[in-house]
């Protein structure tokens, strides 16, 4: 009789889609990766799992930055578990005062205006999701698994979802019933939810 193969799971995180979740919707951010993986894979076979990031201004957030670090190099440990890095662009958005004031009256402005002033820095990751996406296209055309699980709730992920599923895969996405991620929900082929019960085996102690 010939022996029944198990289905071969790869899993993609969306690093920093994940902690906003879990922060907001779970309110402890401490997970253990390799506990979380095999709950996702259930009795199925883990290939590997595949976590995406950006780190964090070095100059801008020296505590954040070192704090981050010592998480990522905590990844670097777990069996079957591949970090990979993308980067932070600055970005600098001048304030229009005028629409400003238009849109949330003049006191609000004022008070929005000596918080922030007139010029915001923010900062935008660059080369996570299209990391993310690629990785996971071209291990379906190397037939590298049967199933992928998608971390994040980001429905720029769709396409991508679609060229896997085209490829006769199947894709599958975890995320926190939040209301959020209806795109990425509903172009998988199977939900699961990120709640407390389920994410229970795998928290840390804050």
């Amino acid at each position: 009789m010939a022996e029944v193969k198990k289905e071969r799971v790869a899993i993609f995180i969306d690093g920093s889609n994940f902690y906003h979740g879990l922060k907001t919707c779970i309110g402890n951010t401490k997970v253990d990766f390799s506990k979380f993986s095999q709950l996702l894979c259930s009795t199925r076979e883990l290939v590997r799992a595949y976590y995406y990031n950006a780190p964090v201004n070095q100059q801008a957030f020296p505590d954040i930055y070192k704090d981050q670090q010592r998480f990522f190099d905590s990844l670097k440990t777990v069996p079957y578990f591949v970090l990979k890095l993308g980067r932070l662009e600055k970005r600098t958005i001048k304030v229009n005062k005028e629409a400003l004031i238009r849109t949330f009256g003049e006191d609000t402005a004022k008070i929005i205006l000596e918080k922030w002033g007139e010029v915001i820095t923010t900062y935008v990751e660059k080369g996570v999701d299209i990391d993310l996406a690629t990785d996971m296209l071209r291990l379906a055309y190397n037939n590298a698994y049967d199933t992928a699980i998608i971390v994040t709730g980001d429905g720029d992920f769709v396409s991508a979802v679609k060229g896997v599923k085209d490829m006769g895969k199947h894709v599958e996405n975890a995320n926190f019933s939040d209301g959020k991620g209806y795109y990425i929900r509903t172009a998988c082929d199977k939900f699961i939810p990120l709640d407390k019960n389920f994410l229970k085996p795998c928290l840390k102690k804050q």
